[in-house]
């Protein structure tokens, strides 16, 4: 321990009060001690600091700050020194607003396309995720304060996230969610990790020791902080013994007590609440050391905009080009439509919207850029209304035009945290409006403006795509740069777009609905299904088209690793990502028939040729073995496939490789469809056989009394009739208000009422409601009417009595 001696000062009481917020944002301090509080504020591409009315879903206006492109747009980049570059300026900025800790980046896998949260994290494959998320926590932290990895682990819904069971085998656990978070730990050094609302395996994580204390702690030798989602604890006591120090927000010194009372009946050991309270000093001196040394100093706006269109620039993915219809060329005529080129998407929605600095939109940019607009038309109402008088006005603007480009997309409140999307549709406005304008000018470019995979049966409708993801305040520019040709488009997808949702490996279990969720598919998700199962896809992980085309050649396989040779065929200088597969050729223990292992960005002048060396690292040929529980190599011949996508290898190679001799950790018979890789419908039986044992009942036990942790969407069966008329008042707003256009408060109803758990209420209001009042509600819905509002009343009575005399 660093900080002994100041911890010998404390009382019992100090040192349980550090283990909780102070308020929404900040940690608590000692004055007598020199213990200043800390503040963290939400920054995966933006800090979020809310100076008054703080709240954790995006609702208040926070202080402007630079809206970098999120993670899944700059996940297409393939750069991880850009990943960095931004993770610098993010730093700078909180460091000007005076925050110790940016909550960001998240790292959780691509489990599904309709993960509500999907436009925050980077990638379906985990090196990948985890290379880009240690460059931004290198850039972050290299400005003196910490970057905090999240959600740790296994938190692939946002729909009942707060209670929801993920059952998973082990093998699977860690090769697939867990190892972008190795990455980030072993590489980024992130100083904080924040641990995730729901349950894995029937514990929640920041309660799970096997998760917090094997893995992060004893394997990764992890020393700093984790800190829980906003709300997310459970039990307080177990989540410190398990060695989650900080619970965020504050309870007003509710589980305070709880600490206290466990140190004093032998519970918790004091030795343990030293060691979370000694690396929570830890961060909190060594993140206010930057502002010890330099008064808090401003940034330059103009600069960081400036990086931020850089970022959106290399990130932005070229997906078809139809007889070259892009660039534009100098002249053309060309009829802009679309509600997104007015107004740009270019954010998600909930805990993460930045307030932006400067906003760019396309038709305040497009006269600069050189193109030759005849004229706007929206086309289609932003939140899918019908509206035939603009598709008709859009035809008339497009039949006078060379070139039609529409910008298309999802609005802000169809990919929000907290919930998951429907389906993987675009509005059928947008798309009624495509085929309409097809009708009259088939010159159609189409620009897309969203977070996560879509459906596109329409795609033949198109000469050239444009895929923009969320590409952040200055976005609109960078797109219109690339459009011209200024700039060559040289993103690559980190995520497969399937053909249809149906064709997914997570189809059939996506997502939890009652108690859990079964992750059956295993490690097949993403390209490791499609290209294992041989399932036909819209567009591979890593595609992503260019104006210029490159070579492979010459490859050498070495005990370091893999070189090649890129020539630039073209007629302009591009840059390409070159991604290293590796398959196993043995069939004695299952596995994807490719795996991501690395990848190298290079650019390259026309004509231009280079040598490229990909090295091996320890990832490159383990496996978990679920036998003698511990990372294994197999003793086989191993295929080393360059690739410009994960579909499309252009060199491959055989390389030997020695094991480490462990024993086959399945019976081949008992798991037909991973040996097969056809995991869309695996049985209970065969899935029970992956994880070792009997899987949890997945449906709600409907005669057991409502408890902390069941939701309020649970009131629906309730004993008590005025709980089940709540329920039904809260579903009929819902539907009422999503029917009016009201959809982002219809939104918050759901992801803050519907899906919370009723412990949510206590852990989530600041200790306006503590655990005593919440039996009472509790008492209420199941069926205990006046008993439980007279509880609830007098527990209520008892907290202000002792709030007025605190005070």
């Amino acid at each position: 321990m660093k900080h002994t001696e100041l911890i010998k000062k404390m009382t019992l009481e100090e040192k349980a009060s550090l283990m909780s917020g102070k308020d929404f944002w900040q940690t608590q301090n000692i004055d007598r001690l020199g213990i200043p509080s800390i503040f963290l504020a939400d920054g995966p591409h933006g800090i979020r600091k809310q100076q008054a009315a703080a709240d954790h879903l995006g609702l208040n206006e926070s202080i402007p700050a630079t809206c970098f492109p999120t993670a899944a747009a700059v996940a297409n980049s393939w750069n991880v020194e850009l990943g960095e570059r931004i993770g610098n300026y993010l730093g700078k900025e909180a460091v000007a607003q005076k925050v110790n800790v940016l909550l960001g980046p998240g790292v959780n896998m691509k489990r599904s396309p309709l993960c509500g949260r999907n436009f925050e994290y980077f990638s379906e494959d985990p090196y990948h995720a985890g290379k880009m998320a240690a460059g931004y926590i290198r850039g972050i932290q290299s400005q003196g304060i910490s970057a905090c990895v999240k959600h740790f682990a296994a938190n692939n819904q946002e729909e009942r996230r707060m209670s929801i069971d993920t059952i998973v085998d082990e093998r699977t656990l860690r090769e697939i969610y867990l190892t972008a978070f190795e990455i980030a730990v072993a590489e980024g050094n992130t100083k904080t990790v924040m641990s995730s609302y729901n349950k894995l395996n029937g514990e929640y994580t920041n309660e799970n020791l096997h998760l917090m204390r094997k893995i992060l702690r004893d394997e990764w030798n992890f020393e700093g902080v984790v800190v829980t989602d906003w709300g997310g604890s459970n039990d307080r006591v177990a989540g410190l013994i398990a060695g989650n120090e900080l619970e965020m927000p504050t309870t007003a010194g509710e589980t305070n007590e709880d600490i206290i009372r466990a140190v004093r009946s032998g519970l918790l050991k004091e030795e343990v609440l030293d060691e979370c309270v000694d690396r929570l000093l830890e961060l909190i001196f060594t993140t206010e050391a930057v502002y010890e040394k330099s008064p808090s100093k401003g940034f330059n706006m103009k600069e960081h905009h400036r990086a931020a269109q850089e970022a959106a620039e290399e990130s932005i993915v070229l997906l078809k080009n139809e007889g070259d219809i892009l660039p534009l060329q100098a002249g053309v005529k060309v009829a802009v439509i679309g509600d997104f080129a007015q107004q740009a998407r270019y954010q998600g929605a909930g805990s993460s919207i930045v307030n932006p600095t400067i906003l760019d939109h396309t038709l305040n940019c497009i006269e600069e850029s050189g193109i030759v607009s005849i004229g706007f038309e929206p086309g289609f109402e932003r939140y899918g209304k019908r509206n035939q008088r603009k598709i008709d006005k859009a035809c008339a603007l497009a039949e006078k035009a060379e070139v039609v480009l529409l910008y298309m997309g999802l609005d802000e409140v169809t990919e929000a945290e907290g919930l998951d999307r429907q389906n993987m549709k675009i509005p059928q406005n947008q798309i009624d409006l495509l085929h309409a304008l097809h009708k009259v000018n088939s010159n159609i470019v189409v620009v897309l403006s969203c977070g996560s995979a879509v459906e596109m049966p329409w795609i033949d409708k198109v000469k050239g795509l444009i895929h923009g993801y969320l590409s952040g305040q200055a976005g609109a520019k960078a797109i219109l740069r690339v459009l011209t040709g200024e700039v060559n488009p040289s993103g690559k997808l980190a995520e497969t777009y399937p053909l249809r949702y149906e064709d997914t490996p997570t189809y059939r279990h996506f997502p939890g609905k009652e108690v859990s969720v079964e992750y059956r598919e295993g490690l097949y998700i993403g390209y490791r299904y499609y290209d294992t199962a041989n399932v036909k896809v819209l567009f591979p992980f890593g595609y992503g088209l260019s104006y210029t085309t490159f070579e492979y050649s010459d490859i050498q396989i070495i005990p370091e690793g893999v070189a090649f040779k890129i020539t630039n065929t073209g007629t302009r200088a591009g840059a390409e990502v070159a991604q290293l597969y590796v398959g196993c050729n043995s069939a004695d223990i299952f596995r994807p028939r490719k795996e991501l292992k690395g990848f190298a960005k290079v650019s390259l002048q026309a004509g231009e040729s280079r040598t490229v060396l990909i090295p091996f690292d320890d990832k490159t040929f383990r496996y978990f073995n679920v036998k003698t529980n511990q990372w294994e190599i197999e003793e086989a011949q191993y295929e080393i496939m360059i690739g410009a996508s994960s579909a499309d290898i252009r060199l491959k190679g055989i390389h030997a490789v020695k094991g480490t001799n462990a024993p086959l950790p399945y019976d081949k018979e008992k798991l037909p469809s991973y040996y097969s890789g056809q995991v869309g419908q695996v049985s209970q039986e065969e899935f029970e056989s992956l994880l070792g044992h009997k899987v949890p009942a997945a449906s709600w036990d409907r005669t057991k009394p409502l408890g902390y942790n069941d939701t309020i969407a649970q009131c629906q069966y309730a004993r008590s009739a005025f709980a089940r008329f709540a329920f039904h008042v809260i579903a009929f707003a819902h539907r009422f208000l999503w029917k009016i256009g009201k959809r982002s408060t219809a939104n918050l109803i759901m992801m803050s009422v519907y899906h919370m758990p009723f412990r949510g209420i206590a852990r989530m209001t600041g200790g306006i409601v503590n655990m005593p009042m919440l039996d009472g509600l509790l008492m209420v819905v199941n069926g205990q009417f006046f008993k439980g509002f007279r509880h609830f009343f007098r527990e209520r009575g008892k907290m202000l009595k002792v709030a007025k005399q605190n005070n």
